[in-house]
């Protein structure tokens, strides 16, 4: 019963949070980041655990893998453009993945932070199967990469358009590559909002930067560590 209650309660909070996000546009309204908020809330007034909540996760998350596979679907109807700007997406791709990973370590030496903590960061922009994975290589803490995946994947759906809009960045391949490679799978969803070369672009750049992480990082932290 606690089950079936939580599917029908996310299902419905989110689905308000993308109409009230469509009626006002802000990083607050972005359908993840709001929807999430009022899930927590409504589950700690309905008294329902995480524990509980769990099953009706795992039912949910599991359509996260057919939802993925779709994604090429406008990979390949946008094929052709893709094709036209490759040689610009991979250096773009190799520079933003560079980054990620070392604003991460240096963001966690300004701040003294600790080895696991840092090694944990690193994998922040990586969509959370692949990161969890990476983890497992380089020792890191798995549920600290969790919430830095998910912490920065509502960011960068939050503030990500935004941002890009406010540089003059309004070139769908270029909007769909950034949000991408930063933002993974839940930036992918905001960026499918914008339109279909974005979303197919995004999708590609995403699976494309995971791959980029994984091959990239292992031989780069020891020069940081």
């Amino acid at each position: 019963m606690i089950t079936a209650y939580s599917i029908l309660l996310t299902t419905i909070v989110y689905k308000l949070s993308r109409r009230l996000g469509q009626r006002y546009s802000s990083p607050l309204t972005s359908p993840v980041f709001l929807s999430t908020a009022i899930v927590i809330f409504l589950l700690l007034v309905s008294h329902i655990n995480y524990q509980e909540y769990i099953p009706a996760k795992k039912i949910m998350t599991y359509l996260l893998g057919p939802a993925t596979v779709a994604l090429a679907v406008p990979i390949y109807k946008n094929r052709e453009l893709i094709s036209k700007y490759l040689i610009a997406a991979c250096v773009g791709l190799l520079i933003g993945t560079f980054t990620t990973i070392t604003s991460a370590i240096v963001i966690a030496k300004c701040f003294y932070f600790s080895k696991m903590f840092l090694l944990s960061l690193t994998i922040k922009s990586v969509t959370v199967p692949v990161a969890t994975e990476i983890g497992k290589i380089i020792k890191a803490n798995v549920s600290l990469i969790a919430a830095f995946v998910i912490i920065t994947g509502m960011i960068g759906a939050m503030f990500g358009p935004k941002l890009l809009s406010m540089f003059k960045i309004h070139h769908p391949f270029a909007r769909g590559l950034s949000i991408g490679t930063i933002a993974h799978g839940i930036g992918t969803a905001e960026a499918v909002k914008e339109g279909d070369i974005q979303g197919a672009v995004a999708g590609a750049a995403m699976g494309i930067a995971a791959l980029l992480v994984s091959l990239i990082l292992p031989f780069l932290l020891p020069y940081f560590i």
